[in-house]
């Protein structure tokens, strides 16, 4: 005797968007402690994250502090639709204030953000994005646990590196 199973997604927009607020407050957060960049750019990153989220493309996002070549922080968030994450506050995303740092974001995408995918969000996304092969391994900094932001079947977990 065999059985099988399927597994649908159990979450919608409106999960995708509350998961969204989260990541938009830390990176927010992020920028207005580290003055590495503006706010306003910050909720432009968030923008295009949760367009490029809600449409199912996005695999993470790797935000990272860099002055004179070297890193001090980093973040990565990775899509979780496996319903098993907890739903933490937003939170401890404050980041010191380094003379001349900027701060680098890298979206991963998955395979089905073709081009066809790509002219369909075209001149919905806020930013152009452009390839980039920096290494984002983080190899300098500790890798720890973050924060998990979930709605339903959908959320995201953030690692740290310091």
């Amino acid at each position: 005797m065999s059985y099988t199973t399927t597994q649908t997604s159990t979450y919608t927009t409106t999960d995708v968007e509350a998961v969204l607020r989260r990541i938009t407050a830390d990176l927010v957060m992020i920028a207005s402690s580290s003055g590495a960049t503006t706010e306003a750019r910050a909720r432009e990153w968030a923008h295009d994250i949760e367009l490029l989220a809600k449409n199912d493309y996005l695999n993470f996002v790797d935000l990272t502090l860099i002055s004179n070549g070297n890193e001090y922080k980093a973040a990565r968030y990775y899509v979780d639709a496996s319903g098993g994450l907890a739903n933490d506050r937003p939170g401890n995303a404050r980041w010191p204030r380094i003379e001349g740092a900027w701060l680098r974001i890298t979206l991963s995408y998955k395979n089905s953000y073709d081009l066809t995918a790509q002219q369909k969000l075209a001149g919905k996304m806020k930013i152009s994005w452009t390839p980039s092969d920096d290494d984002i391994s983080h190899a300098d900094l500790t890798e720890g646990d973050g924060r998990e932001y979930s709605s339903n079947g959908y959320g995201m977990r953030r690692k740290d590196y310091n």
